[in-house]
């Protein structure tokens, strides 16, 4: 009997996580720029899947420009926003298809990415708690990068001021190490896609 593979189709039909290869091979023959990869474990590839698509199983075309698909819409989006970094911080969590606000935090003093770090958190309990599995959009690489290492990796110094958000960062850290999720965590593809409808619209 073969080993179970869990594939991954960052450009397809349908970008996901697919557990048999008949289905992956629905999202991706026959689509232009295609990319995909097979992973052995369930963690590789949801830890894949949040990563930049590797230049496998592309087109061969290369003067023709790769296809960006569109988001997920059943997916929660998360961002932050900071009125000067440090400054006055809030987050929010979005669900993408009903632009319905899940939850919205706000901060006295913060930075920007500390807040994208607590806001995926904060996105990834939400959907525990409420039994979902939908992947979890960001559009910050930096926050993505803290999640995978578990750690937020702040410079901001710790005061009387900022007391509570270290207590919150601290919990977002155990949160963490003492729990397991499936939710693909993805970067929005702000370029091609326009803001992440979790954006406060500040810009």
């Amino acid at each position: 009997m073969s080993a179970a593979k869990f594939y991954v189709v960052w450009t397809g039909r349908a970008p996901g996580i697919y557990t048999n290869w008949d289905e992956c091979r629905k999202q991706v023959e026959g689509f232009e720029g295609a990319r995909y990869k097979s992973y052995k474990t369930q963690e590789e590839a949801i830890a894949a899947f949040g990563k930049k698509a590797p230049n496998l199983f592309a087109s061969a075309r290369k003067k023709e420009p790769t296809k960006t698909g569109v988001p997920i819409s059943n997916s929660l989006s998360v961002d932050a926003a900071c009125s000067g970094n440090p400054g006055v911080m809030e987050y929010q969590g979005v669900h993408v298809i009903t632009k319905e606000v899940w939850f919205h935090q706000k901060f006295e003093l913060g930075t920007n990415n500390i807040g994208e770090f607590l806001a995926i958190v904060h996105g990834l309990a939400e959907l525990n708690r409420r039994n979902i599995n939908i992947p979890v959009y960001t559009d910050s690489q930096t926050a993505l990068s803290w999640i995978r290492k578990k750690k937020c990796a702040t410079k901001l110094p710790e005061t009387e001021k900022t007391a509570e958000l270290f207590n919150l960062i601290r919990r977002a850290e155990q949160w963490l190490l003492t729990n397991t999720w499936n939710q693909p965590l993805l970067k929005w593809d702000t370029e091609n896609w326009g803001e992440i409808p979790a954006d406060f619209g500040r810009k």
